[in-house]
């Protein structure tokens, strides 16, 4: 099917495309995995925008934009879909790469306004004011990051046109003040109250300061009675709420916002999952969801080996009987970061603060410097929002904050955006950072105890899912800058490994001829020159595994040190990540396509050491 023309469809005929865009996904998702109830949900909006405005000139920009499916599915992808996350396929999330009609990759949330204003601005510039106008839709979680705000009070002030279409789909209004507020948004969103209000300005500059005054509150004094009166202080006109799944007030109100040739928020409330009553409502696990059974809502299949979340989780509950000035805090993930059995359990110690990873690092800065040791648990790819407040509020300060780092390495489905690569670089560049990593379930035990009673900033790493071998040898507990070495060998190859990279070690150690010696390195900063220093005595060719970038990654750090010692004749080869961003796609699938499968990686060892 090619694009699907929404501009000659009538109402009738847009809401049987929105139920056929929600067979399509559901289809799909269930089939394939991916973000489901947000995307369910807007689908009335996107028709809408799609009716309205032109994606081919016009910037669509979806924030986080997990939601825009059905956007993908009018655009022209409507047979490709059956793809979707898979590799090679589509993508998840909006990428220009895929489809002129995309404007900007976005992966992680709150961006959405910011790219507006650029986009405004760079419209006025060529002098395309009135032909084209941009179009953000963001849902309300995504309203909680300070970036958001950043972009209003920008907007506000230089008042570019823009339409921002804000998806409630969390929040409620009581109904006498919602039915209200509706009423009255919409008469301020009429064509006749916009010229009455324009006449009206023009009539009391002819009689001064008083009439002005009268008539400015007068105005205030409707909008006290809706909820958009932060966004009108601001500058932005406010329209809504309006009901985001009744396609005759949605076009209307969204051609009307686009007349005002101003910068206007409509706010449009709509019922997560809509269509497929069993992920309707506010479920968290309806948000993003493997493979499931269409009949009933059953996950296809569970793992049967327990996962390195779910490990932490049981660590720092153990950890937190035995130690009351533990606290923590996650950012908008409790279940994916295993953190909603802790803030169950110790509700005044736990904290979910919405998306903002900068103010969850910031608060448990000075959490630490009270006395009381944080676990800061935040997915890889989020920790990367908050760089500067690792720097500037943590590690300048030399506080004790611990970073629990969930899906470290390659995610799988939801790629570029999400793949955990980065953290040893970037964190082993900052002054009094610590980094360590567990191999398998009990190592991971024994690191959450060396972090609960570590003096200074630290972060640990673990793989999204389980990983990937776990019949190590009793590990012992961890010691800063101590390695573990875990079998030796019978040549002068010497396999060196990183967290989840260990058991990837030891998995490639098992198709080699002959057996090889391994070390689990645990602290990447600070290495354990000891140790390294010995086996460069004994081991000439050295092999790095982890599931991390390879520029300033763990084999740049033992490169490093190797440097320093002046220690010469050591040929390393690192089996991390090359210099770009990985695709998505089921993990192993990746990985293969990566060389970075045991089978792959035994036969690159074999090519260095025939």
């Amino acid at each position: 099917m090619s694009r699907i023309n929404v501009k000659e469809k009538n109402i009738q005929e847009l809401e049987t495309l929105s139920d056929d865009i929600r067979k399509r996904i559901l289809e799909v998702v269930s089939k394939n995995g991916g973000h489901l109830s947000s995307t369910l949900g807007a689908t009335e909006i996107i028709v809408a925008m799609h009716k309205v405005f032109d994606s081919q000139k016009d910037p669509f920009i979806f924030d986080v934009s997990h939601q825009a499916y059905a956007h993908k599915l009018i655009t022209g992808r409507w047979e490709a879909f059956d793809t979707l996350r898979q590799f090679n396929g589509l993508c998840g999330y909006t990428k220009p790469s895929e489809s002129s009609d995309d404007y900007f990759v976005a992966g992680h949330s709150s961006t959405s306004i910011s790219l507006g204003v650029g986009a405004a601005k760079a419209i006025a510039l060529k002098g395309e004011e009135g032909s084209r106008i941009p179009v953000a839709l963001i849902g309300d979680g995504s309203m909680t990051a300070g970036m958001v705000y950043e972009a209003l009070n920008e907007l506000g002030d230089r008042k570019y046109p823009m339409v921002i279409i804000l998806n409630d789909n969390e929040m409620s209004i009581a109904k006498p003040i919602g039915a209200l507020s509706r009423i009255l948004s919409s008469a301020m969103a009429s064509p006749f109250y916009q010229r009455f209000k324009k006449n009206t300005e023009n009539f009391v500059d002819n009689f001064g300061e008083g009439a002005r005054y009268i008539a400015k509150r007068m105005e205030e004094s409707l909008k006290l009675v809706t909820p958009g009166m932060l966004f009108e202080e601001m500058g932005i006109n406010y329209i809504g709420p309006v009901d985001g799944h009744n396609l005759v007030q949605l076009v209307d109100i969204m051609q009307t916002a686009k007349n005002l040739h101003k910068p206007v928020i409509i706010h449009v409330q709509t019922v997560k999952g809509k269509g497929y009553e069993i992920a309707e409502g506010k479920e968290e696990k309806w948000h993003g969801v493997g493979p499931f059974d269409l009949a009933n809502g059953h996950a296809s299949k569970k793992s049967v080996t327990k996962s390195a979340t779910k490990i932490y989780t049981e660590a720092l509950l153990h950890l937190c009987e035995k130690n009351d000035k533990i606290v923590g805090v996650t950012a908008a993930m409790p279940s994916g970061t295993g953190l909603n059995e802790l803030i169950e359990k110790y509700p005044t110690r736990f904290w979910d603060v919405a998306i903002a990873e900068q103010h969850a690092v910031t608060s448990m800065a000075a959490l630490a410097k009270e006395g009381f040791k944080p676990f800061c648990t935040i997915y890889s790819t989020f920790l990367q929002r908050a760089y500067d407040q690792v720097i500037h509020d943590t590690c300048l300060m030399d506080l004790p904050v611990v970073f629990a780092l969930d899906r470290a390495g390659i995610v799988g489905e939801d790629g570029e955006t999400h793949q955990g690569a980065f953290d040893v670089s970037f964190l082993r560049a900052i002054p009094n950072m610590t980094l360590f990593a567990p191999r398998d379930e009990k190592s991971f035990h024994q690191a959450m105890a060396f972090a609960a009673q570590y003096e200074h900033p630290c972060s640990l790493r673990y793989p999204r899912g389980s990983f990937i071998a776990t019949n190590f040898p009793e590990s012992g507990p961890f010691e800063l800058a101590k390695s573990q070495l875990l079998q030796t060998g019978e040549n002068d190859i010497l396999l060196i490994g990183y967290g989840n990279g260990v058991g990837r070690a030891y998995e490639t150690s098992k198709l080699l001829d002959k057996k090889v010696t391994i070390l689990d390195l645990r602290f990447v900063k600070p290495l354990d020159e000891e140790m390294l220093r010995e086996l460069s005595k004994k081991y000439t060719k050295w092999f790095v595994f982890s599931d991390s970038a390879k520029c300033g990654g763990v084999g740049s750090a033992i490169l490093e040190f190797l440097a320093k010692e002046n220690i010469l004749g050591i040929s390393l080869h690192s089996f991390e990540y090359d210099d770009k961003f990985i695709t998505h796609g089921n993990t192993k699938v990746v990985e293969e396509s990566l060389h970075l499968l045991p089978e792959q990686l035994a036969q690159k060892i074999k090519e260095f050491n025939p």
